[in-house]
């Protein structure tokens, strides 16, 4: 698969502690993402973070949340990242959670393939 030049960054912000049935919802998201076919996803843990309820979770060892900020980055071309969004939105509805889903416009320098492992 090549990818280069403009494409698109599906960043998806969750809580850690929202599942799809017994699966964390950033789970369940990343495998359907690699299910897609989609170029790659990252999920990232955040140390610090507040939603909509200002909340705030924390990593500090005296204030530790259970439920820490989560964010999965998706880049793949307009077209795939578009047909993956119902299967977001579903993913979304099965969890009962809530979120924020952002597009961007991204401009690929370089995209490789390792040797699969």
């Amino acid at each position: 698969m090549e990818l280069k030049g403009e494409a698109k960054l599906l960043r998806i912000f969750l809580g850690e502690s929202d599942k799809v049935r017994h699966t964390p919802l950033y789970e369940a998201i990343v495998k359907e993402a690699r299910s897609a076919g989609l170029a790659g996803a990252t999920a990232w843990r955040g140390i610090l973070g507040y939603g909509p309820t200002s909340r705030i979770r924390s990593a500090k060892i005296l204030d530790l949340s259970s439920d820490l900020p989560v964010v999965i980055e998706i880049n793949d071309d307009e077209e795939k990242i578009n047909r993956f969004l119902p299967k977001l939105h579903e993913l979304f509805e099965t969890a009962q959670s809530g979120g924020l889903i952002t597009i961007e416009k991204v401009q690929v320098i370089k995209y490789l393939h390792g040797n699969p492992a």
